[in-house]
């Protein structure tokens, strides 16, 4: 299992259209993945889960990736809420 503290760099947070992005790109993973923020953890693959959060810009969420591919689900992930 690896986790990592990371900032939403995206400029609307993780809402409607990078919410569902972010679950489609997580959802390439066989990994589980989960998204922690506030102590509320949830599947990173559940839009509805993902929505629940209201994850804003500037916001630091805690990435969780448990798995045979949960290095590079991680980074992937990690890269898509820093870079897009």
């Amino acid at each position: 299992m690896v986790e990592k503290e990371v900032k939403i760099e995206l400029e609307t947070g993780l809402q409607a259209r990078p919410a569902a992005q972010f679950v489609q790109e997580a959802n390439r993973y066989s990994s589980h993945l989960f998204l922690e923020k506030d102590g509320k953890k949830i599947n990173a693959k559940s839009i509805m889960g993902l929505m629940s959060l209201a994850i804003t810009h500037g916001e630091t969420v805690k990435l969780i990736a448990d798995g045979p591919d949960e290095e590079t689900a991680l980074n992937d992930l990690v890269q898509f809420v820093t870079n897009k």
